[in-house]
């Protein structure tokens, strides 16, 4: 018998043989049909809600990346307390409406993303897709190390050791654990994501300025809205709340974790408690940096050493360490689920045994490329001189740019009736995400014409 399977012995039949990652997954979903069925007390009902939850948790902190910490602060320091605030309000309700898709799309398939736009549309534009969303990955993992090589400053330790640990951290949990014990230990590390609010609370910041915002007062925009600095924000705050690593990433996690159709409500939960705890965090860094980085010389372009030293300086040192110590956690969580991410799409497109329930030696050639890629990053950035500044910006740009392309492959796939039956978008669905895919292709086009035309403007 090949290694990679297992003996199952249900009671009364015969002995047969299953996959072993069918074989994990079906023990997870035994553990819920039994939470299903068992007495409806608090405990147990608290117990599968929280056995349920796990993909829009991961993809929503996840979000919530090194490079968009950084986004944030450049944002808050260079608007202060203005429409970029209220503006998460509406970020968040897209990023649910994105990510639902994905819900259904997955638990009714009960296939990856990468995998329908393969079979669906043929290898030009499953190539197409892969191709874009490798790249972008790769970019985007390059700010996650960035992130944790300016925070290793503040310990005092070199980032030679920061990275590599981060690295073997980030590849050791795919590798060595099953699913569950996977998702778990991500999840501990995507809450500290939350270290955030309580820093913003103990640096008291002004209250009556944030409230105004929320009713069109105190929104100061120097240059205009089509200002390049306005507009390259704009696109890069769009970048950090949906980009297309998220599309692939849980739609595969649903698939991967065992959902049903039965369990879109509870995912639907699960990804608003993200959405929640993603504008929360968001909104707490804007905040921050608006009340004591809001006027520094070249706000739009600090860099996250910047961004630390002026915390450091006009807050306290305890909360940089506090800072710091998230931007190494931002850098975790989206390496985590980025190289996940990979992982899923290029063993979809390949049709490669593909789950986080296999072992590195069943399942070797769907761990490897993204363990590469993420090796990639990680290694650029132990090189002495980055941009990091620049690179950190241009990624949630890019994010932006190739999120329209991805949403067409969304929707056209979520309006097939043959796949998903009633499941289907309806037409306000297909209403507000079209508009959605207008809204990033006129960003997209504005920011380009200010920076090829900037005296026209």
């Amino acid at each position: 018998m090949s290694a990679k399977y297992h003996r199952v012995l249900p009671l009364h039949a015969p002995a047969i043989s299953v996959p072993e990652g069918l074989e994990a997954r079906l023990r997870d979903r035994l553990r819920i049909a039994k939470l299903r069925t068992a007495p409806r007390t608090f405990t147990n009902r608290l117990t599968l809600g929280l056995a349920l939850i796990g993909p829009g948790l991961l993809v929503m902190l996840g979000d919530n990346d090194a490079g968009g910490v950084v986004t944030y602060a450049q944002t808050g320091a260079a608007y202060g307390f203005s429409l970029f605030l209220p503006l998460l309000v509406p970020l968040g309700f897209i990023a649910y409406l994105v990510q639902e898709m994905t819900i259904r799309l997955g638990t009714v398939t009960r296939r990856g993303h990468a995998e329908m736009i393969w079979k669906r549309y043929g290898a030009f534009w499953g190539a197409f897709s892969l191709v874009d969303l490798v790249a972008a990955n790769i970019l985007t993992l390059m700010t996650e190390f960035i992130g944790i090589r300016v925070a290793s400053a503040v310990f005092g330790v070199s980032y030679l050791i920061t990275i590599p640990l981060a690295f073997t951290f980030i590849t050791g949990i795919l590798l060595f654990l099953q699913y569950y014990s996977w998702e778990r230990i991500s999840l501990f590390v995507a809450a500290l994501n939350l270290v955030f609010i309580p820093l913003v609370l103990s640096a008291h910041p002004d209250w009556s300025a944030i409230g105004h915002t929320f009713v069109g007062q105190g929104w100061k925009l120097p240059g205009g809205l089509l200002s390049a600095t306005f507009l390259i924000l704009v696109s890069a705050n769009i970048g950090t709340t949906i980009a297309p690593w998220q599309l692939f990433f849980q739609q595969s996690c649903v698939v991967d974790k065992g959902l049903l159709p039965q369990d879109i409500s509870a995912s639907r939960r699960d990804l608003m408690l993200g959405v929640i705890g993603m504008v929360l965090v968001a909104a707490a860094i804007i905040a921050l940096a608006a009340q004591y980085l809001h006027g520094l010389p070249n706000a739009a372009s600090l860099h996250d050493s910047d961004v630390l030293t002026a915390i450091g300086s006009r807050v306290s040192r305890t909360a940089m360490i506090i800072f710091a110590l998230g931007l190494v956690e931002a850098g975790l969580i989206a390496g985590i689920v980025i190289t996940a991410s990979t992982a899923w799409a290029i063993g979809e497109a390949f049709d490669l045994p593909r789950s986080i329930n296999l072992g590195p030696m069943q399942a070797l050639p769907f761990y490897a490329p993204a363990i590469a890629g993420t090796a990639l990053a990680a290694g650029v950035l132990m090189l002495p001189h980055v941009p990091v500044g620049f690179l950190n910006l241009t990624v949630q740009v890019i994010a932006t740019v190739f999120m329209p392309a991805a949403m067409l492959f969304l929707l056209m796939l979520l309006n097939d009736r043959q796949l998903l039956g009633e499941h289907v978008n309806s037409p306000l669905r297909n209403t507000l995400s079209i508009g959605v895919m207008v809204l990033l292709i006129v960003c997209n086009g504005l920011y380009g014409l200010v920076t090829v035309f900037p005296k026209a403007f």
